[in-house]
């Protein structure tokens, strides 16, 4: 055994279970097949389908120092308990963590407090906070942040303000332009956009500049919650303040568009984001989609459409909302049938309503055949959780 799988299960570590007779040959078996133990352990972490073994297997990994030094393990690790609904073993992993001399390190302890805010456990994200000074940790505005993230992430948006308003001034901390925008996207999720759009005034009184996220948090805020003329003025805004766009700006402005079904005014501004350098993502494509079907311009809507595959990109599931209800609306029931069939062939998300839709329209239309064809697809497709039926059956 290598001196890594020897620190790993050094102790009381016992070989009499399952699960721990398993996790040992499993790492014996990585470190015996390459002589870097390290990526080894981090891929048995990242493709292990048990949670009870991650849980496992991450908690003797932590008592490598190298190990708990790896940001991106920690992130996936804790997601794929967190999708698998099992919260109590996202404690115990990061909880395991107070045993370690990193906890003294403020850094570590803000990583900690982000991963439990991800998560949504924004009350063992506060104990981690409180506990700091325990620990001879000190707290500035980096573990504040962490904290404000915390809340913000679970969704916790009556208390963000209240945070914000009483730590800094008991803790002698200092809010940067990153609590501003934490706290503005806050203010977003309980609904008081007036109140986030002040604080660009409140940030320069504090001889700090409004930066980009915080533009583009506003942005989104404002054009996609359909609170269009407001976001042409923070646009505006943005460009008076001479703060640089990005991809997201123009992302943001372009849904915007679509909402009010503006696709000419769209085409300038995808051209506009091109001559400036920004190459579009996935985003930008649903976005050019949208404004189009909107419009009943089916057509061009594929031909974006067909833009996501170019860039290397799969199509997100709301593309097909805007996409096949367009199709059918304007008698396109051919174009229709095939998409749906792509959407099978390539395995792409699709809201199944979408979908029933698109079969009741091609009995409607005549087409029973080929509705079935898209029943009986829905069926074999276990990678979607739902089943289309055809209109006629109970």
């Amino acid at each position: 055994m290598s001196s890594l799988s020897r620190l790993l299960f050094r102790g009381t570590f016992s070989f009499t279970t399952p699960t721990n007779r398993r996790l040992f040959s499993a790492v014996t078996a990585a470190a015996a097949k390459t002589s870097q133990p390290k990526p080894s352990l981090i891929t048995l972490v990242n493709d292990e389908r048990d949670p009870k073994f991650i849980t496992e297997k991450f908690k003797k990994a932590c008592q490598a120092e190298w190990f708990r030094k790896n940001i991106a393990v920690y992130e996936k690790t804790v997601r794929r308990l967190a999708a698998a609904k099992k919260f109590e073993w996202i404690e115990e992993i990061l909880e395991e963590q107070k045993k370690y001399p990193n906890m003294s390190k403020e850094g570590f302890v803000a990583r900690i407090i982000n991963l439990y805010g991800k998560v949504g456990m924004f009350e063992n994200a506060q104990k981690v906070f409180d506990e700091m000074t325990e620990r001879n940790c000190k707290r500035t505005v980096l573990s504040f942040n962490a904290l404000l993230n915390a809340c913000v992430n679970s969704k916790k948006f009556d208390l963000v303000e209240g945070i914000f308003k009483e730590l800094p001034g008991k803790l002698s901390i200092e809010p940067d332009v990153a609590s501003y925008n934490t706290l503005i996207k806050g203010l977003c999720g309980k609904g008081s956009f007036t109140e986030a759009v002040a604080l660009i005034d409140e940030i320069e009184n504090k001889g700090l500049k409004p930066d980009r996220i915080t533009f583009n948090i506003l942005l989104h805020e404002s054009y996609t919650k359909g609170k269009f003329e407001q976001g042409e003025k923070i646009w505006a805004k943005m460009l008076e303040k001479n703060v640089k766009r990005d991809i997201r700006s123009y992302n943001a402005r372009l849904f915007g568009l679509a909402t009010v079904k503006k696709s000419e005014e769209m085409v300038n501004l995808f051209e506009e984001l091109k001559v400036n350098g920004f190459k579009p993502d996935v985003f930008t494509f649903t976005a050019m989609i949208k404004g189009c079907a909107a419009e009943g311009k089916v057509d061009e809507a594929m031909t974006w459409y067909k833009e996501i595959e170019k860039n290397g990109s799969r199509p997100l599931k709301f593309v097909f909302s805007s996409l096949l209800p367009a199709m059918y609306k304007a008698g396109d029931l051919e174009s229709a049938y095939e998409l749906c069939k792509e959407i099978f062939s390539k395995r792409l998300l699709v809201d199944g309503a979408i979908l029933q839709e698109v079969v009741d329209e091609l009995v409607k239309g005549s087409k029973q055949v080929e509705a079935e064809e898209i029943v009986e697809l829905s069926k074999t497709n276990d990678y979607l959780q739902f089943k289309l039926r055809l209109s006629s059956e109970e």
